[in-house]
């Protein structure tokens, strides 16, 4: 059985000067991509959060500081200066990131702050420093622990959560949350719509994320993405044959079709590890704190893999789950990276992300005309890739003006099922069926209900030129992809 976190009783929360003297201000120019027009990147933005010296002369702070951001500077507190940083991991899932300054001579000055080794305990006195909207000097705000926690924090990733009461806003962002002299973990969330509701990742999450990247590569956190459900229904209980002792998780669906997966439609997960687990899914930590029993998957998995005990058709048995640190997902989320593209003539492609459905997702309309017409984009949101590669081809804009495009309504976010009859696995086979045809017309056919665009194919290439002229376009496509057009047609 993992070993449960000690509860720490923190002594009364006063500012420290040594703690102040760790906690930066972090700048950071902002250049998100546009998934709407997938040639460009938004307009620079400048936002500020706060971050925290660590061991190894570095600065940690929130992934949501640093993502997309194309220059990073810091000051300490107190200072004048704003000095040069560099991003060199970034953790989107459990949202934390770590900076380099480019002078390290910096940290002579600003030691690190000690983390706690242990969770603190509910009630206890927290204190949380920042640069939080409203001023410019540092911010603390005091408050008392809350509530302890599994739950999710950036699709797939889970992990323990502590809410605090003290006073959050935008910019305490990678601030240190302390409980006397330790930091107890890294402010990131507030709840929206209520009062005094604020999270922290604690110091055991910002462990495992520092063991990780400790070989130079960012892996993430191992979980298990299949369907549960709780035992607690009398009906399902008795479908399931099962006597009063027995307590655990139901598997729903399992996240693999593969026979050979050890996990089965139907199985009671009853144990992780030597931990009991309960009929909500819930396993105990100590004498009075209760979390999801996923959570001890982080501590106990080894090789890739984490041992349950379950219960099918009555019979007890001990299997090893394989707990993958990702889950592929057919409409992926762009995790810093920015979406590629190809342009030929009006028409605009791109890759059906999550940062392209988000924005759709969130307008009723849009969502409502998805759903109408059948788009992969709602109905296939959760899949996994049918086969290695799969990606969703999207008309990511509205037509470019032009007289090709007359009488056909705007196909934007309609996503490409064949071309010219040949199915689309994904934007390069996209680009290497446009590039090898010898067809006098090119036929796009779309996803669910809607027109068939057809298009003269010499004159599609003729006019791209002009129209990326006239619209201030660089290049046709993305790199990669734009090597793929200029490269001789496929014998």
């Amino acid at each position: 059985m993992a070993p449960a976190p000690v509860a720490v009783t923190a002594p009364a929360a006063t500012p420290d000067p040594m703690v102040e003297n760790s906690v930066v201000k972090v700048f950071a120019t902002m250049r998100y991509p546009d998934p709407f027009k997938p040639w460009s990147k938004q307009a620079p933005n400048e936002i500020s959060g706060t971050g925290v010296v660590i061991e190894g002369n570095r600065i940690l702070t929130n992934a949501h500081v640093a993502l997309y951001a194309s220059q990073v500077q810091v000051q300490a507190n107190q200072s004048g200066d704003k000095l040069p940083a560099t991003v060199e991991f970034v953790a989107p899932g459990i949202d934390l990131a770590v900076l380099k300054l480019e002078d390290e001579s910096f940290f002579a000055t600003h030691p690190a702050l000690v983390r706690a080794k242990a969770l603190p305990a509910v009630k206890d006195a927290v204190m949380v420093y920042g640069f939080p909207t409203g001023g410019t000097s540092l911010s603390i705000t005091k408050g008392i622990v809350s509530r302890i926690e599994f739950a999710p924090y950036n699709y797939p990733t889970s992990g323990l959560r502590i809410q605090i009461d003290a006073a959050i806003n935008p910019g305490n962002s990678g601030g240190p949350a302390l409980a006397g002299d330790q930091m107890i973990g890294l402010a990131f969330s507030r709840l929206g719509g209520a009062d005094n509701i604020g999270y922290i990742i604690p110091c055991e999450e910002i462990a495992l994320f520092l063991q990780d990247i400790a070989d130079g590569r960012y892996d993430g956190k191992p979980a298990m993405f299949d369907s549960l459900q709780t035992l607690e229904n009398p009906a399902l209980r008795a479908f399931l044959k099962l006597d009063k002792s027995a307590e655990g998780m139901v598997v729903q669906e399992t996240d693999s079709t593969d026979p050979a997966y050890p996990l089965k439609a139907w199985d009671v997960i009853t144990k992780i590890g030597d931990t009991t687990v309960d009929n909500e899914g819930m396993v105990k930590l100590g004498s009075n704190l209760r979390v999801r029993f996923m959570y001890l998957i982080q501590s106990i998995a080894r090789n890739g893999t984490v041992p349950l005990t379950v219960l099918r058709a009555q019979k007890t048995m001990t299997i090893n789950l394989p707990v993958p640190t990702s889950r592929p997902m057919l409409v992926e989320d762009l995790a810093g990276k920015y979406p590629t593209y190809f342009i030929l003539g009006p028409l605009a492609f791109s890759t059906g992300t999550a940062l392209f459905v988000g924005p759709l997702s969130n307008n009723a309309r849009a969502l409502l005309g998805l759903s109408f017409v059948g788009s992969p984009l709602i109905t296939r949101r959760a899949d996994k890739p049918a086969f290695p590669d799969e990606e969703l081809v999207v008309v990511s804009s509205p037509f470019f003006p032009h007289k090709l495009a007359k009488g056909y309504d705007s196909p934007m976010s309609r996503v490409v099922r064949a071309v010219n009859g040949v199915t689309i696995k994904n934007l390069r086979h996209l680009v290497e069926v446009l590039r090898d045809s010898k067809d006098e017309f090119l036929t796009f056919e779309f996803a669910g209900r809607g027109e068939t665009l057809i298009f003269p194919r010499s004159d599609m290439v003729a006019a791209t030129d002009d129209l990326l002229s006239d619209n201030g376009i660089r290049d046709q496509a993305s790199p990669g992809l734009l090597e793929v057009w200029k490269a001789k047609p496929a014998k």
